[in-house]
């Protein structure tokens, strides 16, 4: 993956965007940074990355597995980011489904800053 742009549309090397987040294991500096990150994260089926930068009192209602099924049976073609503020984003994220049909994902997401990190709280 080290000469493989990025999954999260920026047009950088994924080593050098979404991978310092999901493999150097650096934080993401901006609730922009995570969306882009948890995006690539589904498009390599990183469960524990999701599950990781979900805010604590919301993760009992996801699943490692319920996680890795809808990322892996999709296959990820864009993240399009319509608008974002310091602490929500808003996005289009296109994919197949697993019948081969396009889909667009459209989510309004809200993000919480906590002991220097950022956290995926809820979208709708």
């Amino acid at each position: 993956m080290e000469s493989k742009k990025c999954f999260c549309d920026t047009g950088l090397l994924f080593v050098d965007c979404c991978g310092l987040y999901l493999e150097k294991n650096q934080k993401a500096p901006t609730a922009l940074a995570l969306m882009r990150s948890r995006y690539s994260a589904y498009a390599t089926h990183n469960a524990d990355y999701l599950l990781e930068t979900t805010y604590v009192s919301e993760r009992q209602y996801y699943s490692k597995a319920e996680i890795l099924r809808w990322a892996t049976s999709n296959k990820w073609r864009q993240l399009e980011i319509l608008f974002y503020t310091e602490d929500k984003v808003e996005f289009n994220a296109y994919f197949l489904d697993e019948n081969q049909k396009s889909q667009i994902h459209h989510e309004f997401s809200t993000f919480k800053f906590e002991n220097g990190m950022w956290f995926y709280v809820d979208g709708n």
